[in-house]
């Protein structure tokens, strides 16, 4: 399947060498991997590292995840959930009620949730203790369930509502029950490039500062990138490195998310060659790329929600190993433009996996397995 001629004929030669042997690629090298003309090397090399990390296996998880308010200070050009006052049309803001409602009824299905996962825009108003108290009543509801909760941009913004350090917002939160947090907000680390999309929100030094932070104190993060925007292949591969880079230093990174950027409802609006069914092909690239790259964070994940579930049961093949969960019910991706569902089953996402040719492996928040699995290498 990896044909050393074949590589050496596409210019390929010493990546090829460094993937079979498990040495760390460069940013050349990642610049080299998306203007290679052949996808399906990229994705071949890229399967061979998922297969030598995971095997067979493809992880899922049994979650809830719940979209707290779409009122947002942040303001992000690309954005289509952001509201700016709760009297804009399709404002919202979950009371804490409603929310431990979902919970109760997804707790109460025959679905016995792993993850609860809870984001939302930064809304000005709500205060650190609106979300301790929250944290705190999941938890006496539920105390077995593990909280994935804010992104690293949440945390900035809790942090300048109360005045105190990121740092402190993170104790705080981890001492109501935080285990687990998204990676969202990450989008495009470029300096040049961020304050075109997303100007008023918490810059890449912040993003990262406070992903090492939360990893100080114990507590595993994914990571994202926004990708297939205004952004060009060099600053995809900075932003891998970067993350990379972070994870060199604070080792809590656990799973990284490609997020393609959904052009529906958004006012950000891309020339024509930035559109078409040839994304399809460019969001595998970069899947398998991301996994070449990011040698140090255990995980990719093919969002279903964002890639749809068929692109998202190819991009096993380009290198991811892991679909995210039930969900239920999202929010952000949808009023974006995803066509996929809302939510799926268990029965729905172990069909996609064993259909793909996968083993298909439950897991919680913290990506600790809740059945067999055996990470022996593949031949």
């Amino acid at each position: 399947m990896l044909d050393a001629v074949y590589y050496a004929d596409l210019g390929l030669s010493s990546i090829y060498d460094k993937v079979l042997t498990g040495r760390r690629l460069s940013y050349d090298d990642g610049l080299e991997l998306f203007n290679c003309p052949d996808i399906t090397a990229v994705g071949a090399l890229a399967f061979h590292v998922r297969c030598r990390l995971h095997a067979d296996a493809a992880f899922y998880v049994v979650n809830r995840q719940i979209n707290y308010t779409n009122i947002c200070v942040s303001t992000c050009v690309f954005c289509a959930f952001h509201r700016s006052a709760a009297s804009d049309a399709g404002a919202f803001t979950l009371s804490r009620e409603e929310i431990l409602a979902r919970l109760r009824k997804a707790d109460q299905s025959p679905l016995r949730l792993d993850e609860l996962h809870i984001v939302g825009g930064c809304h000005p108003e709500l205060p650190l203790a609106w979300f301790e108290d929250l944290l705190r009543t999941v938890l006496d509801l539920n105390p077995q369930l593990s909280v994935k909760a804010f992104t690293p941009v949440e945390i900035a913004h809790f942090a300048n509502i109360e005045g105190v350090s990121s740092l402190e917002i993170l104790k705080r939160l981890k001492t109501a029950g935080l285990v687990m947090m998204p990676g969202g907000g990450a989008e495009i680390f470029d300096e040049t490039l961020r304050p075109q999309i997303c100007p008023h929100k918490a810059d890449a030094k912040t993003w990262l500062r406070i992903s090492g932070e939360a990893h100080s104190l114990g507590i595993k993060t994914n990571c994202t990138m926004l990708f297939g925007h205004l952004e060009n292949f060099a600053q995809r591969v900075d932003h891998l490195c970067r993350l990379r880079e972070q994870q060199d230093k604070s080792g809590g990174f656990t799973c990284f998310i490609p997020l393609p950027f959904l052009t529906e409802n958004s006012a950000l609006k891309l020339p024509d060659d930035k559109l078409g069914p040839q994304r399809g092909l460019d969001q595998l690239r970069t899947v398998a790329v991301s996994r070449l790259m990011l040698d140090n964070i255990p995980h990719i994940k093919a969002y279903w929600i964002m890639l749809g579930p068929k692109l998202a049961q190819t991009a096993l093949w380009y290198g991811a190993d892991d679909l995210d969960g039930t969900i239920i019910e999202e929010h952000i991706g949808h009023m974006a433009g995803a066509a996929s569902s809302r939510g799926l089953t268990i029965q729905n996402l172990e069909a996609m996996i064993r259909s793909s040719g996968f083993r298909a492996v439950r897991r919680n928040a913290v990506f600790d397995c809740l059945g067999p699995y055996n990470a022996e290498a593949q031949p």
